[in-house]
């Protein structure tokens, strides 16, 4: 494995846009829901973390491989949330040196700063899924 591309979708009582990632982490019901990967650019594979599955072992070992990039939109959301995933203590994090950002390589070519508009601008068959506030 030398690539790990990752999104994931999360649950804290704690308003990310209000408090940012580290209080959003930081909240005694903090969650992630789902867990998709795509290994070296192979087939996607969610796991419902929220439903009890179990990360693969081998996902969970990447995690905090030096050897493999991992991957992700908005990286720094995903490496931090990770880290509190694998209980790494506060203040403690993933190694930003391992993680590369799409988001940062979007915003180098003039692309919205949001997946849901480099979807739509690139045209993409598979948009990102949003979801209304009841």
């Amino acid at each position: 494995m030398k690539t790990l591309s990752i999104d994931i979708e999360t649950y804290s009582s704690a308003p990310l846009s209000k408090c940012g990632v580290y209080k959003y982490v930081e909240a005694p019901d903090f969650e992630i829901l789902l867990f998709s990967y795509s290994v070296d650019g192979g087939p996607v594979q969610v796991i419902d973390l929220a439903c009890g599955e179990k990360l693969p072992h081998e996902i969970t070992i990447a995690l905090t491989d030096d050897t493999v990039t991992k991957w992700a939109f908005n990286a720094n959301f995903e490496r931090i949330c990770l880290s509190r995933f694998l209980g790494l203590p506060t203040g403690e994090y993933l190694k930003p040196s391992q993680w590369r950002c799409s988001m940062v390589w979007a915003a180098t070519m003039g692309l919205p700063l949001s997946l849901e508009g480099v979807g739509a601008v690139l045209g993409l068959e598979k948009q990102k899924l949003t979801e209304e506030p009841h």
